[in-house]
């Protein structure tokens, strides 16, 4: 009888678990909903739902190094698959962008898939620049509304150099990237 109260009450845990990440994504707390899919991920990673609703959670608080894991996880389903190529594409062109702007590598030869994450965007609108000497910052309008500009920069510490992205809308920052 203890056994079976005891399923029951650790079954009961990890549904409010998804049910709370899911609450919480709807509200936009992308965060809160990347730092409980870590915490929690090693008792759901055979649930693909559960690993792509973290991922996306994690992609929209801009954690994106967390996505490697459910790239290789999502494989079950023709959703999980497509997830999991939309995840690499992003995670892809954060790697290759951080290496041009750090080492100086060409874009402009390649040819790759897109999405419309904001990463995304900048990483197709830097690659069309072509061959171009390196710049302090680099400002791009968005091609869908003219009122959406871009700034990409590096910022540098001791250790490490970190991509800087920023969303303006008119002349109003509306959000701030930072990814390593």
């Amino acid at each position: 009888m203890k056994l079976i109260i005891a399923i029951f009450i650790t079954l009961s845990l990890y549904a409010d678990v998804k049910q709370n990440m899911f609450n919480l994504y709807q509200n936009q707390k992308y965060e809160e909903v990347c730092g409980l899919g870590f915490d929690n991920f090693n008792s759901f990673k055979q649930d693909e739902d559960f690993v792509s609703l973290y991922a996306f959670s994690c992609l929209n608080s801009d954690y994106i190094d967390r996505l490697s894991i459910p790239i290789a996880i999502l494989k079950y389903t023709s959703e999980s698959r497509s997830n999991s190529a939309y995840f690499s594409v992003i995670l892809m062109q954060k790697k290759l962008l951080y290496h041009a702007l750090v080492d100086s590598y060409k874009l402009s030869s390649l040819e790759l898939p897109t999405t419309d994450y904001v990463l995304s965007k900048v990483f197709d609108l830097y690659a069309s620049l072509g061959d171009h000497d390196s710049r302090t910052f680099y400002l791009f309008d968005d091609k869908n509304d003219k009122k959406l500009t871009y700034k990409l920069y590096l910022t540098k510490d001791d250790k490490l150099s970190k991509i800087v992205i920023e969303e303006f809308y008119d002349t109003i920052i509306i959000k701030q990237h930072v990814y390593w």
